[in-house]
């Protein structure tokens, strides 16, 4: 009896342990959500073909500040399209035309299928692990 009330006692202990760990690994792994998908934004663009520059001239300075920050922006000048993203961390643009922005659109579509399908997998994973065997709630509570 002594000895299943002190493996009741450390299932407990580990199950707050455990708990306490995810936690915080899921604030570090959200605080650095928006930089991760910045720096996957700005790899995309650069694998379609976007140019980058330096903004050097007292009007494109202007230019560039005026410019919302990692959002690609589109615009039409003389018949021209261009698409724009400013990377205000490291004071620098990303520029391309349309092929280039198209090709980031689909570089965009085969990393979502990428990740529904890792998502996937993982979801497989945890359904093949059989969880039902340990009981209701589980061990841990």
């Amino acid at each position: 009896m002594k000895q299943n009330i002190h493996i009741m006692k450390q299932s407990k202990i580990l199950a707050a342990w455990l708990i306490s760990l995810i936690m915080t690994a899921a604030a570090l792994g959200l605080s650095g959500c928006a930089s991760t998908k910045e720096h996957n934004t700005e790899s995309m663009l650069s694998a379609a073909g976007f140019h980058t520059m330096t903004p050097t001239t007292p009007q494109q300075q202007a230019c560039y500040a005026a410019l919302p920050p990692f959002k690609v922006q589109r615009r039409e000048s003389n018949g021209k399209v261009t698409y724009a993203y400013a990377d205000k961390k490291a004071g620098i643009l990303y520029v391309g035309g349309e092929n280039e922005y198209q090709r980031y659109r689909q570089l965009g579509q085969q990393q979502k299928i990428a990740d529904e399908q890792l998502q996937a997998a993982e979801m497989n994973q945890d359904a093949a692990m059989n969880w039902d065997s340990w009981g209701p709630g589980g061990m841990w509570w």
